[in-house]
Protein backbone atom coordinates (compact mmCIF):
# COMPACT_ATOMS: atom_id res chain seq x y z
CA UNK A 1 0.00 0.00 0.00
CA UNK A 2 1.41 3.38 -1.02
CA UNK A 3 1.56 6.51 1.11
CA UNK A 4 -1.20 8.00 -1.04
CA UNK A 5 -3.38 4.95 -0.48
CA UNK A 6 -2.97 4.91 3.31
CA UNK A 7 -3.76 8.64 3.40
CA UNK A 8 -7.09 7.92 1.70
CA UNK A 9 -8.15 5.85 4.72
CA UNK A 10 -7.49 8.61 7.26
CA UNK A 11 -9.87 11.11 8.86
CA UNK A 12 -7.40 13.87 9.82
CA UNK A 13 -8.66 14.94 13.21
CA UNK A 14 -8.60 17.98 15.51
CA UNK A 15 -11.26 17.83 18.23
CA UNK A 16 -9.67 19.44 21.28
CA UNK A 17 -11.64 22.20 22.97
CA UNK A 18 -9.06 24.87 22.15
CA UNK A 19 -8.95 24.35 18.36
CA UNK A 20 -9.28 27.71 16.64
CA UNK A 21 -9.37 28.58 12.97
CA UNK A 22 -5.58 28.78 12.75
CA UNK A 23 -5.23 25.12 13.74
CA UNK A 24 -8.16 24.09 11.54
CA UNK A 25 -6.57 25.95 8.63
CA UNK A 26 -3.37 23.94 9.09
CA UNK A 27 -5.41 20.74 9.36
CA UNK A 28 -7.14 21.47 6.06
CA UNK A 29 -3.87 22.37 4.33
CA UNK A 30 -2.36 19.08 5.45
CA UNK A 31 -5.45 17.20 4.28
CA UNK A 32 -5.16 18.75 0.83
CA UNK A 33 -1.42 18.06 0.66
CA UNK A 34 -1.62 14.40 1.66
CA UNK A 35 -5.05 13.51 0.27
CA UNK A 36 -6.74 12.43 3.49
CA UNK A 37 -10.29 11.11 3.30
CA UNK A 38 -11.61 13.92 5.48
CA UNK A 39 -10.89 16.38 8.20
CA UNK A 40 -12.81 15.67 11.40
CA UNK A 41 -13.61 18.83 13.35
CA UNK A 42 -16.02 20.04 15.99
CA UNK A 43 -19.34 21.45 14.71
CA UNK A 44 -18.27 25.03 15.42
CA UNK A 45 -15.47 24.61 12.85
CA UNK A 46 -17.47 22.93 10.09
CA UNK A 47 -18.28 26.05 8.07
CA UNK A 48 -14.66 27.23 8.11
CA UNK A 49 -13.30 23.81 7.16
CA UNK A 50 -15.87 23.53 4.38
CA UNK A 51 -14.78 26.87 2.93
CA UNK A 52 -11.10 25.86 3.14
CA UNK A 53 -11.73 22.57 1.33
CA UNK A 54 -14.23 23.81 -1.27
CA UNK A 55 -13.69 22.22 -4.67
CA UNK A 56 -11.46 19.42 -3.33
CA UNK A 57 -12.09 15.72 -2.76
CA UNK A 58 -11.43 16.01 0.99
CA UNK A 59 -14.64 15.64 2.98
CA UNK A 60 -15.67 17.50 6.12
CA UNK A 61 -16.53 15.20 9.02
CA UNK A 62 -17.95 16.37 12.32
CA UNK A 63 -19.01 14.87 15.64
CA UNK A 64 -22.49 14.80 17.15
CA UNK A 65 -23.40 14.31 20.81
CA UNK A 66 -19.67 14.40 21.43
CA UNK A 67 -17.98 13.10 23.50
CA UNK A 68 -20.49 11.72 26.01
CA UNK A 69 -23.39 10.69 23.79
CA UNK A 70 -25.69 11.89 26.56
CA UNK A 71 -27.65 14.52 24.63
CA UNK A 72 -31.25 13.78 23.70
CA UNK A 73 -32.04 12.41 20.26
CA UNK A 74 -33.72 15.70 19.39
CA UNK A 75 -30.58 17.62 20.29
CA UNK A 76 -28.45 15.23 18.21
CA UNK A 77 -30.84 15.67 15.29
CA UNK A 78 -30.56 19.46 15.53
CA UNK A 79 -26.76 19.26 15.67
CA UNK A 80 -26.75 16.95 12.66
CA UNK A 81 -28.94 19.15 10.48
CA UNK A 82 -27.07 22.30 11.48
CA UNK A 83 -23.71 20.67 10.67
CA UNK A 84 -24.87 19.50 7.26
CA UNK A 85 -26.28 22.91 6.37
CA UNK A 86 -22.89 24.36 7.38
CA UNK A 87 -21.09 22.02 4.98
CA UNK A 88 -20.52 18.68 6.74
CA UNK A 89 -20.30 15.60 4.53
CA UNK A 90 -19.87 12.98 7.25
CA UNK A 91 -21.43 12.67 10.71
CA UNK A 92 -19.77 10.75 13.57
CA UNK A 93 -22.38 10.41 16.33
CA UNK A 94 -21.91 9.04 19.83
CA UNK A 95 -24.50 6.50 20.96
CA UNK A 96 -26.51 6.71 24.16
CA UNK A 97 -23.84 4.86 26.14
CA UNK A 98 -25.87 4.70 29.36
CA UNK A 99 -28.77 3.04 27.55
CA UNK A 100 -26.37 0.56 25.98
CA UNK A 101 -24.89 -0.41 29.34
CA UNK A 102 -28.45 -0.83 30.70
CA UNK A 103 -29.30 -3.13 27.82
CA UNK A 104 -31.98 -0.74 26.55
CA UNK A 105 -31.16 -1.38 22.93
CA UNK A 106 -34.43 -0.08 21.54
CA UNK A 107 -33.37 3.35 22.81
CA UNK A 108 -29.86 2.95 21.37
CA UNK A 109 -31.33 1.96 18.02
CA UNK A 110 -33.93 4.75 17.88
CA UNK A 111 -31.29 7.34 18.84
CA UNK A 112 -29.08 6.22 15.95
CA UNK A 113 -32.04 6.04 13.58
CA UNK A 114 -33.02 9.62 14.42
CA UNK A 115 -29.58 10.87 13.40
CA UNK A 116 -29.47 8.70 10.29
CA UNK A 117 -32.89 9.89 9.13
CA UNK A 118 -32.03 13.52 9.85
CA UNK A 119 -28.76 13.18 7.94
CA UNK A 120 -30.49 11.62 4.95
CA UNK A 121 -33.18 14.31 4.85
CA UNK A 122 -30.75 17.19 5.31
CA UNK A 123 -28.44 15.66 2.73
CA UNK A 124 -31.22 15.61 0.16
CA UNK A 125 -31.80 19.32 0.73
CA UNK A 126 -28.16 20.11 -0.05
CA UNK A 127 -27.80 17.43 -2.73
CA UNK A 128 -25.29 15.28 -0.82
CA UNK A 129 -25.15 11.68 0.35
CA UNK A 130 -24.17 12.05 3.99
CA UNK A 131 -22.12 9.29 5.62
CA UNK A 132 -23.11 8.45 9.21
CA UNK A 133 -20.65 6.75 11.55
CA UNK A 134 -21.73 5.49 14.96
CA UNK A 135 -19.25 5.83 17.84
CA UNK A 136 -19.71 3.03 20.38
CA UNK A 137 -17.03 4.03 22.93
CA UNK A 138 -15.88 0.43 23.09
CA UNK A 139 -13.60 0.92 26.09
CA UNK A 140 -16.73 1.31 28.25
CA UNK A 141 -18.58 -1.74 26.90
CA UNK A 142 -18.23 -5.50 27.17
CA UNK A 143 -18.09 -7.67 24.06
CA UNK A 144 -21.77 -8.63 24.07
CA UNK A 145 -22.80 -4.99 24.37
CA UNK A 146 -20.46 -4.05 21.51
CA UNK A 147 -22.08 -6.75 19.36
CA UNK A 148 -25.57 -5.54 20.23
CA UNK A 149 -24.71 -1.90 19.51
CA UNK A 150 -23.19 -2.86 16.15
CA UNK A 151 -26.46 -4.56 15.28
CA UNK A 152 -28.39 -1.45 16.38
CA UNK A 153 -26.28 0.69 14.05
CA UNK A 154 -26.72 -1.75 11.19
CA UNK A 155 -30.49 -1.92 11.72
CA UNK A 156 -30.72 1.88 11.83
CA UNK A 157 -29.03 2.18 8.42
CA UNK A 158 -25.75 3.76 9.51
CA UNK A 159 -22.76 3.51 7.20
CA UNK A 160 -20.01 2.80 9.76
CA UNK A 161 -19.48 1.73 13.32
CA UNK A 162 -16.58 3.44 15.09
CA UNK A 163 -14.61 2.42 18.16
CA UNK A 164 -13.98 5.50 20.24
CA UNK A 165 -14.05 9.22 20.89
CA UNK A 166 -10.58 9.17 22.45
CA UNK A 167 -12.00 11.27 25.29
CA UNK A 168 -13.37 8.55 27.60
CA UNK A 169 -11.70 7.95 30.97
CA UNK A 170 -12.34 4.32 31.94
CA UNK A 171 -10.86 3.29 35.28
CA UNK A 172 -9.93 -0.01 36.87
CA UNK A 173 -10.99 -1.11 40.32
CA UNK A 174 -7.82 0.48 41.67
CA UNK A 175 -8.72 3.84 40.15
CA UNK A 176 -6.04 3.72 37.47
CA UNK A 177 -6.93 4.91 34.00
CA UNK A 178 -7.42 2.15 31.44
CA UNK A 179 -6.85 2.32 27.66
CA UNK A 180 -9.54 4.40 25.99
CA UNK A 181 -8.96 4.02 22.27
CA UNK A 182 -9.13 1.50 19.48
CA UNK A 183 -8.01 -2.09 20.01
CA UNK A 184 -7.32 -4.82 17.50
CA UNK A 185 -9.74 -7.21 19.22
CA UNK A 186 -12.62 -4.73 19.19
CA UNK A 187 -12.08 -3.87 15.52
CA UNK A 188 -12.08 -7.58 14.63
CA UNK A 189 -15.25 -8.10 16.65
CA UNK A 190 -17.03 -5.15 15.03
CA UNK A 191 -16.06 -6.30 11.53
CA UNK A 192 -17.30 -9.80 12.31
CA UNK A 193 -20.68 -8.49 13.47
CA UNK A 194 -21.39 -5.93 10.74
CA UNK A 195 -20.04 -8.01 7.86
CA UNK A 196 -18.24 -6.85 4.73
CA UNK A 197 -20.73 -4.25 3.49
CA UNK A 198 -20.61 -1.80 6.42
CA UNK A 199 -17.68 0.40 7.38
CA UNK A 200 -15.59 0.09 10.54
CA UNK A 201 -13.66 3.13 11.75
CA UNK A 202 -10.85 2.68 14.24
CA UNK A 203 -10.19 5.79 16.28
CA UNK A 204 -8.48 6.73 19.52
CA UNK A 205 -4.79 6.32 20.29
CA UNK A 206 -3.70 5.52 16.74
CA UNK A 207 -0.44 7.47 16.52
CA UNK A 208 1.91 5.30 14.48
CA UNK A 209 2.08 3.65 11.08
CA UNK A 210 2.35 0.25 12.76
CA UNK A 211 -0.82 0.85 14.76
CA UNK A 212 -2.68 2.05 11.67
CA UNK A 213 -1.60 -1.06 9.77
CA UNK A 214 -2.77 -3.26 12.66
CA UNK A 215 -6.22 -1.64 12.61
CA UNK A 216 -6.57 -2.07 8.83
CA UNK A 217 -5.53 -5.72 9.05
CA UNK A 218 -8.11 -6.23 11.80
CA UNK A 219 -10.87 -5.02 9.50
CA UNK A 220 -11.03 -1.23 9.73
CA UNK A 221 -11.53 0.70 6.51
CA UNK A 222 -11.23 4.14 8.02
CA UNK A 223 -8.76 5.48 10.61
CA UNK A 224 -9.47 8.49 12.82
CA UNK A 225 -6.30 10.12 14.09
CA UNK A 226 -4.64 13.44 14.85
CA UNK A 227 -1.34 11.86 13.77
CA UNK A 228 -2.18 11.44 10.10
CA UNK A 229 0.86 13.30 8.81
CA UNK A 230 3.24 11.25 10.96
CA UNK A 231 1.56 8.01 9.89
CA UNK A 232 1.84 8.80 6.19
CA UNK A 233 5.42 10.05 6.45
CA UNK A 234 6.45 6.88 8.33
CA UNK A 235 4.43 4.49 6.18
CA UNK A 236 6.34 1.54 4.71
CA UNK A 237 5.00 1.05 1.21
CA UNK A 238 5.84 -2.65 1.31
CA UNK A 239 3.35 -3.17 4.14
CA UNK A 240 0.65 -5.62 3.08
CA UNK A 241 -2.90 -5.17 4.36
Amino acid sequence: MTKKEIASYIDHTALSADCGVKQIGILCSEALKYGFASVCVNPVNVAFASSELAGSDVKVCTVIGFPLGAATSAAKAFETEDAIFNGADEIDMVINIGAAKDGRYSIVSSDIATVVETARNAGEKVNKKIIVKVILETCLLDEQTIKSCCLCAKKAGADFVKTSTGFATPKGYDGRLLPNGASESHVKLMREVVGPDMGVKASGGIRSAAMAALMLKAGANRIGTSSGVNIVEAWNESTEI
